[in-house]
């Protein structure tokens, strides 16, 4: 898979820049500020593909991907996964008894809270970590540091004070490899499919849909409930399992379901990754 251009949010330095450089090595990673914006700019062919995250392994879900993923007509192409190693950033020569406020994503901050706690840093939510990086140097804030990654740090030279800060060091985030058409690979024997869809709001309807996996002894590696945001109380079912659309066994289970869902789309199929520990 080639790529000129790859969208990501966040500033350079950004976790979601070291995935988009850990699946294209050689391409031209394009910062936007939003996850909306991401979107925009694959649709809108600014980019030749994006990258998202969708899961991390601590704090679990990023919500607004998975709405994103029901309202564009995009498909996953690939998936990796990125190490994270937070470190505490500042301006350089600070003093680390002066630093009083830590900016950062929210996710980056809830991955450090123990840390953060420890130290009696107060915790400030920003839109990215390398972005936080950023603000601090620009601002010349002394009072403050950022939380974000060891390349953040390198390319705004700032100075790390600390590295390692997350809370549990088993700390992964899954990202999906984004693009305007399915992948034209053939099954790998090591490969995942995405799908969304929703059920009829009545007893065993969802039980009724998962017995037709277990049926056919397809794993089911993730599932996660969302608001439909028209019904309430009325969800979409975002669900990764184990095979390929042109698997016999995964092409007859979505046939199956079909008549069981009141909604469902196949978002793509994807060869899967191993989590370098």
């Amino acid at each position: 898979m080639v790529a000129n251009k790859v969208a990501f949010q966040g500033e350079r330095g950004a976790y979601s820049e070291l995935a988009v450089f850990r699946f294209f090595p050689n391409s031209k990673p394009v910062p936007v500020r939003s996850f909306q914006e991401v979107i925009e700019t694959l649709l809108s062919g600014l980019s030749d593909y994006a990258v998202v995250p969708i899961e991390n392994s601590i704090e679990g879900s990023v919500n607004e991907v998975y709405d994103l993923l029901l309202q564009s007509n995009l498909y996953i192409v690939g998936e990796t996964y990125q190490r994270i190693h937070h470190c505490l950033i500042a301006i350089k020569g600070n003093d680390l008894r002066s630093i009083k406020e830590v900016y950062s994503h929210p996710q980056a901050l809830a991955q450090c809270r123990h840390y953060l706690n420890e130290k009696k840093l107060d915790s400030i939510p920003v839109y990215d970590t390398a972005g936080a990086v950023k603000m601090v140097k620009e601002g010349q804030n002394k009072r403050a540091a950022a939380i974000a990654s060891k390349r953040a740090a390198e390319i705004y030279e700032m100075e790390i004070f600390d590295i390692g800060i997350e809370d549990r060091k088993n700390n992964f985030t899954r990202f999906y490899i984004l693009s305007r058409d399915p992948a034209d690979t053939k099954p790998s024997g090591s490969d995942g499919t995405s799908i969304i869809f929703s059920v009829k709001h009545e007893p065993g309807s969802l039980v009724n849909i998962l017995s037709e996996f277990a049926r056919r002894e397809i794993n089911l590696t993730k599932i996660e409930s969302r608001p439909t945001k028209e019904t309430p109380w009325e969800y979409n079912f975002f669900t990764d399992f184990e095979g390929h659309v042109l698997d016999s066994k995964v092409s007859n289970v979505l046939k199956a379901i079909e008549s069981k869902t009141t909604f469902v789309k196949v978002l793509g199929s994807y060869k899967k990754e191993m989590i370098d520990r």
